[in-house]
């Protein structure tokens, strides 16, 4: 038996084994609270919370995720540049414009100005600064 066909059955045995370990010897409590939606910060009140919440930072999450995969998605290309020649280069161009048409959309269309000001230049100085912190580590 090779050792990747012995990984691939030793991983599952693994996981079900600690996942049954998990249902049996873990704690069971089953109350109200447990099946309601979970509020950071607070406490729920009665039922008094029935306020809408402002979606502005799931798009900025959305926005973020989908730059950061694409870095993810890049970063092979770099590394293999010298051997993807032309079909590579226009590929990664396609690429780029695939995930840069819906941004500038964004931009065009202000939808990405849902929160006030401040904290959208908080989230701007954040991401550069992470940015920064990750190309001073690359390079």
């Amino acid at each position: 038996m090779s050792s990747n066909t012995f990984y691939l059955l030793l991983i599952p045995i693994i996981n079900i084994l600690l996942l049954s370990l998990n249902i049996l010897l873990g704690p069971n409590k089953n109350y109200g609270e447990k099946g309601s939606s979970f509020e950071c910060g607070f406490h729920s009140f009665l039922g008094q919370n029935r306020q809408q919440f402002n979606i502005s930072f799931f798009l900025f999450g959305l926005l973020f995720l989908i730059f950061d995969l694409e870095i993810v998605l890049i970063f092979p290309f770099t590394l293999s540049s010298n051997h993807n020649g032309s079909y590579g280069l226009s590929v990664l161009f396609i690429f780029l414009i695939i995930l840069t048409v819906p941004f500038i959309i964004l931009i065009i269309d202000n939808i990405a100005v849902l929160v006030e000001l401040q904290l959208y230049n908080e989230l701007i100085l954040y991401f550069l600064d992470e940015n920064t912190n990750l190309l001073s580590l690359l390079f």
